[in-house]
């Protein structure tokens, strides 16, 4: 049974460098150019819809040697108003993480908690809190190593889960909390071992078809009731409604040139209990 819709609090950071002049991902294509205005325009939208549905929307300030920071989702985790900064698998966004802490300590919170981790992680690109757990992935960015790292500082059992195709690199590629312990994913992003993690874990789950996941169907931000989700991913919308949500279609085109959508640009920060 999902929980009712509650208002949000959101960190964001504007895509005003965004380009591609490097491959880090199967998505990547730097031969393919980035229209820097479109890719403005659709990230607006995304942020004014959050307002418009009763969200707050932090803005971090982007950085230009860092085109990659339009994807915050990426620069730390935050459970229970404690932070777990990011570690960057590629050197290419190795400085956003020290960006991302500085920013939390300069916005109100304690020095205390904010973590600077010892482990390869890409905040929430691989960590996704239900309820629960906190469902990890593993396999092409994220470290095994930062999981144990994870559940001894938030003190919530870490789940690990193997990727296993590329081009669904991080976790938020390939699964979304919907709200509670319900979620949605893509079973062919994931080992054998973790599907059946993941079934057992989530029997009633939204199992996604090929060509949603293809169009970042399951790169979504849920508060509960509203799902944003990339507007291609049509096959998602019928199955959301059926569970009680409204999706909304969002168009993120110019920034899937990067390898993200809606939650790759969406760090949610969540309050202390």
């Amino acid at each position: 049974m999902r929980s009712s819709f509650s208002p949000r609090r959101y960190l964001m950071c504007p895509p005003t460098h965004f380009k591609v002049t490097y491959s880090i991902n199967p998505w990547m294509d730097p031969t393919k150019p980035v229209d820097l205005a479109l890719a403005l325009a659709q990230w607006e939208d995304l942020r004014d819809r959050y307002r418009t549905l009763g969200h707050t929307v932090e803005v971090l300030d982007p950085r230009p040697d860092l085109p990659d920071m339009v994807f915050a989702a990426n620069g730390a985790t935050v459970v229970d108003g404690r932070v777990l900064g990011a570690r960057f698998a590629h050197p290419e966004r190795t400085a956003e993480a020290a960006v991302h802490r500085e920013w939390f300590r300069s916005h109100g919170w304690d020095e205390a908690d904010v973590r600077e981790p010892v482990h390869i992680n890409e905040g929430e690109g691989d960590f996704a809190v239900t309820d629960s757990w906190l469902l990890a992935g593993r396999g092409f960015r994220s470290s095994p190593l930062s999981h144990p790292e994870a559940q001894e500082f938030f003190g919530r059992p870490v789940i690990g889960l193997d990727l296993i195709d590329p081009r669904y690199y991080h976790l938020d590629t390939a699964l979304c909390v919907l709200a509670g312990d319900e979620v949605m994913y893509y079973p062919d992003a994931f080992s054998p071992g973790s599907r059946a993690v993941l079934a057992r874990l989530f029997p009633d789950a939204i199992v996604a078809e090929e060509a949603d996941a293809a169009a970042f169907g399951l790169n979504a931000v849920s508060d509960g009731h509203h799902v944003l989700l990339p507007q291609a991913a049509l096959g998602l919308f019928d199955p959301l409604r059926d569970r009680g949500y409204e999706p909304i279609g969002m168009d993120l085109s110019e920034l899937l040139k990067g390898g993200g959508s809606v939650k790759c640009c969406t760090m949610e920060l969540r309050p202390a209990d």
